[in-house]
């Protein structure tokens, strides 16, 4: 007898139909299994559903517990808020300690357990970004993945024509406000990576802190369709409504979203950059 609070490939088909997407839907989508409870088939079960109802699925990617450096030392960029190496034998030490970013890298860590299962049982294209890439499955997902730069890393989001979809986590994981952030000119982070054996790039536009975003929730709530599948919180956004709302709170606040109570958090990089973009 199969227990109550055990979630099944079936259930989040159906969930993921009441929120009315389909196959002609193109979402971006942040995860937590662990949200669901208990699901059987796991991860997997949660792909599956993923690419049966839905036309394109896009995920992140992210190496950068793997490729990251620091900073080479003496190179400050303003409002940058990073740290940069002791010295040139440091920096050295850590390049060789960094992995050199290729397209069978894991996806950190941190993103979670349906990314890495995606990028394993999908076999979805995947971007070269060596920080930030984003992979994806469906029929625009060409289109999708080739809109990213080595200089442009929320590219993939900007060229969707869909829905943000959160799966058991909160604001704290939409990129999508970020995509809004740097169009303001907000949140545009210059970060370091292993390219190859003995090379490092400096990649610009990295987002910042996403540790404020929920308070746009209230915002969205009109534009946000909700069910909940096992313990889980599932929302499905429209991509445009969440630039509309991070640029309508953004506009009459350049704090807004961020932490205004921690000048060490990059937060205070963040306003700094947007209060310059509004001094040109």
């Amino acid at each position: 007898m199969r227990a109550t609070n055990v979630v099944t490939e079936p259930e989040l088909v159906d969930g993921l139909r009441q929120l009315g997407l389909g196959r002609a839907s193109e979402v971006i989508v942040h995860s937590s299994l662990s949200s669901f409870g208990y699901v059987d088939g796991g991860a997997e079960a949660v792909c599956s559903a993923l690419t049966e109802v839905c036309g394109t699925v896009l995920m992140p990617a992210g190496t950068w517990d793997l490729t990251g450096i620091p900073a080479p030392p003496g190179l400050v960029r303003p409002d940058n808020d990073y740290w940069n190496a002791e010295d040139w034998p440091d920096f050295d030490t850590r390049l060789s300690q960094a992995t050199s970013f290729r397209a069978e890298l894991p996806i950190d860590r941190w993103l979670g357990t349906i990314p890495e299962t995606f990028r394993l049982t999908c076999s979805p294209f995947r971007t070269e970004h060596p920080l930030f890439s984003y992979q994806a499955v469906g029929p625009a997902a060409e289109r999708l993945l080739e809109a990213q730069r080595p200089d442009w890393p929320l590219g993939p989001i900007e060229a969707i024509d869909g829905d943000v979809l959160l799966l058991g986590v909160t604001h704290t994981s939409n990129t999508t406000i970020h995509l809004a952030e740097q169009h303001l000119g907000r949140s545009r982070f210059y970060r370091y990576a292993k390219s190859a054996d003995g090379l490092w790039v400096e990649l610009p536009n990295i987002p910042g802190a996403s540790h404020r975003f929920d308070t746009i929730e209230p915002v969205l709530r009109s534009a946000t369709k909700e069910i909940q599948i096992g313990n889980a919180r599932v929302r499905r956004i429209p991509k445009q409504a969440v630039l509309a709302a991070t640029r309508q709170l953004v506009e009459a606040d350049p704090a807004a979203l961020l932490c205004t109570d921690d000048p060490t958090c990059r937060c205070a990089a963040a306003l700094q950059q947007r209060l310059a973009a509004l001094a040109e």
